[in-house]
């Protein structure tokens, strides 16, 4: 990202001034990072309101450090470590958690899941709205990564699973480009160990993710076909329509339960008992998550026109099908995506 106002003779006036005290120009110094850092805190916390808290946690420490900060790393350097070790600690400490008592309600049982995960997962959806205001932070030479697929719902459900370190290493090395000797300084160790480190977290993401198509354009022609049919069907409860959509080793997930129903078999049941029961029908509402097609999902009720927030629904797309399905229940998610807790019929 380039320096406040374009010039590096500005930064450094505004570093002299936020030293001195003066708050305005601290503002001005960090405001440019605020959202990538958000991004950054996401990444390796799976939450995003998790994330809000670390970046004000980030930049009050960086307030109060500012007078120490003796410019041997860039601004964003600075603050990336700052951020990147008060998420190593709230991972650490654990209990940040707030939404354990989300319940998932289905009504029925559920049928014998394809797998089963050792504990709940905590991702939450990402708003592309706020991405937006990241997508001209372009990578160091680095990275692996491009900015969509380091914050698709594959990969950071992949990366929850990693180690901490690991994962923000992985996150530092792979996503934001940054060298290995930055790493080690930023997280006060050595090449060696970063090397390392990255060495078996690429190796376990690999695990986790084998290799798919790749997802149409967001907002092309194809992804807005797919999108269409998904929802006449899903609106219809046309579970064959839904299915003809998805691809043989399609994943069906619901965090934070800890279940997946994978392959066509086991989602055609878990559509048919469960999501589309006869019963059971629903309006969906477009929004974007992650940089994948997303829904707001309203329950229909015969009784009355007041349609019932039921979460959010993200789609994963490979080619011209949908490889995962990912059915978020926390009404809370809603408001960040500017959507209502009921819709009118």
């Amino acid at each position: 990202m380039p320096p406040v106002g374009g010039t590096e003779a500005l930064a450094e006036r505004l570093l002299t001034r936020a030293r001195d005290g003066e708050g305005e120009a601290f503002r001005r110094l960090v405001e440019p990072y605020r959202r990538e850092l958000q991004v950054h805190c996401y990444r390796i916390l799976g939450s995003v309101q998790d994330a809000e808290d670390l970046v004000q946690e980030t930049l009050l420490a960086a307030w109060r450090g500012i007078g120490g900060f003796e410019g041997r790393a860039s601004v964003r350097t600075w603050l990336y470590r700052i951020a990147t070790n008060r998420c190593l600690n709230a991972l650490r400490a654990g209990g940040r958690r707030t939404n354990e008592s989300v319940a998932v309600r289905t009504g029925v049982p559920l049928p014998e899941p394809s797998h089963r995960r050792s504990e709940p997962s905590w991702l939450e959806p990402y708003p592309d709205a706020l991405l937006d205001e990241v997508a001209d932070t372009l990578p160091g030479p680095e990275a692996r990564y491009e900015v969509r697929e380091s914050v698709s719902l594959a990969f950071l459900a992949a990366l929850q699973l990693l180690p901490p370190k690991q994962r923000a290493v992985l996150v530092l090395r792979d996503v934001l480009g940054f060298r290995a000797a930055e790493v080690a300084g930023i997280l006060d160790t050595s090449e060696d160990a970063v090397a390392s480190a990255l060495k078996r977290a690429r190796s376990a993401l690999d695990r986790e993710m084998p290799g798919r198509d790749s997802a149409p354009l967001p907002n092309s022609p194809l992804e807005r076909r797919i999108v269409d049919d998904f929802t006449r069907a899903f609106q219809a409860g046309d579970v064959d329509a839904v299915v003809a959509l998805l691809t043989n080793d399609v994943r069906l997930t619901m965090p934070p339960l800890p279940l997946e129903y994978h392959g066509i078999g086991d989602s055609r049941r878990f559509l048919t008992t469960v999501a589309l029961r006869e019963e059971m029908r629903y309006v969906l509402i477009p929004t974007r998550a992650n940089g994948q097609p997303a829904f707001g999902v309203y329950v229909r009720d015969p009784r009355t026109p007041i349609l019932h927030a039921h979460g959010l629904l993200v789609l994963t797309l490979a080619g011209d099908r949908i490889s995962g399905v990912t059915r978020f229940h926390d009404n809370s998610l809603l408001p960040v995506f500017g959507l209502p807790r009921s819709l009118r019929a």
